[in-house]
């Protein structure tokens, strides 16, 4: 069986991790403990993040012609990547909450939604929080002022009702 045969298969399956993904950030895994990538791996896989070893003339291959081309120039070295395709900030965010105990955890760079961000980029991505998190604070703003006014309401209310049986009573007592 000829190279390119063998190769089909491999870079096929990275143009899939790659197609319809929001994210993608690069790393130099170099230096973790089975233990610390076996702990990475975990929190990629319960967040829906696809982080996988692939070499790098495959993934070469794979992005040539997507939005994702401009990771190329930092595949050098041991690089690991992980692709969401559901938090464009989730990648970005595991990565570098697990370098901050994990030091040799480095990132390269990485793309989210088309644009290409370099370290100090995906370090302030990483700080950005889920979608899920921005829904719930921005429910949560909406739901404070209708609240607060229900709750003035109801104190009005509530002041009526007892000035209306202060008036009630005071009438019976003279």
């Amino acid at each position: 069986m000829a190279k390119v045969e063998l190769k089909k298969p491999i870079v096929d399956e990275i143009k899939e991790n790659f197609a319809d993904a929001q994210a993608a950030v690069l790393v130099d895994y170099r230096g973790l403990t089975v233990e610390e990538d076996t702990q990475l791996r975990k929190q990629m896989r319960e967040n829906d993040v696809v982080y996988k070893v692939y070499k790098n003339t495959m993934v070469n291959l794979a992005v040539k012609g997507t939005e994702f081309e401009e990771l190329v120039k930092d595949l050098k070295g041991p690089t690991a990547i992980a692709i969401s395709k559901t938090d464009a900030t989730a990648p970005a965010r595991i990565i570098c909450k697990f370098a901050k105990n994990s030091p040799a955890l480095e990132v390269k760079s990485g793309i989210v939604d088309g644009t290409y961000y370099d370290k100090a980029g995906v370090e302030q991505l990483s700080k950005i929080p889920s979608k899920e998190e921005l829904l719930s604070k921005l429910l949560g703003s909406i739901q404070s002022p209708i609240a607060n006014f229900a709750r003035v309401i109801k104190q009005i209310a509530d002041s009526k009702e007892s000035g209306d049986a202060a008036a009630e009573e005071a009438p019976a007592e003279a």
